[in-house]
């Protein structure tokens, strides 16, 4: 169901006209546009919102660590239409342990290289992603220096 503070938004109406569950929360600050997407539904949301509303352009994907607090994890899209000059974020919550999300890979495909990152800093895993494995740490490494209970130093030999 569409919050309440969102019911004059055109796009968070449409994607509340395509799926009522998706939705979870959101708000509209500053000219700027967060929906909260249900995990489960987030490749049908990114679908629809690229095809049918015109957000061509996967600008990012990112991860949030929200650590002590749980859901532990956030995944952010930062997602831009560049007919209509509009941006529009998409936040998912996430669980602390086994944080697990579909790939919007097969709706973008410049999601691979952010979805590797936000793998590799935070430990997020991307189901159906076609070539997840770390990017910026060596493969061997041990951890995910983004997650907020990750020691500053590194872990000690």
């Amino acid at each position: 169901m569409l919050p309440e503070n969102l019911q004059d938004q055109p796009v968070a109406a449409a994607v509340n006209a395509f799926d009522g569950d998706a939705i979870t929360a959101g708000k509209f600050d500053r000219k700027e546009l967060t929906l909260e997407i249900a995990p489960s539904k987030i490749v049908s949301v990114c679908g629809f919102l690229k095809y049918d509303q015109s957000f061509v352009r996967l600008s990012t994907v990112t991860g949030v660590d929200r650590y002590p607090a749980e859901p532990r994890f956030e995944v952010v899209y930062h997602l831009h239409s560049i007919e209509r000059n509009e941006r529009v974020r998409l936040k998912c919550r996430l669980p602390g342990v086994d944080p697990v999300i579909e790939s919007v890979t097969s709706v973008w495909r410049s999601a691979n290289w952010y979805e590797r990152e936000t793998f590799d800093m935070f430990g997020i895993h991307f189901i159906n992603h076609p070539n997840l494995r770390r990017i910026m740490m060596p493969e061997d490494w041990e951890g995910h220096p983004l997650r907020k209970d990750y020691p500053i130093t590194g872990y000690r030999m």
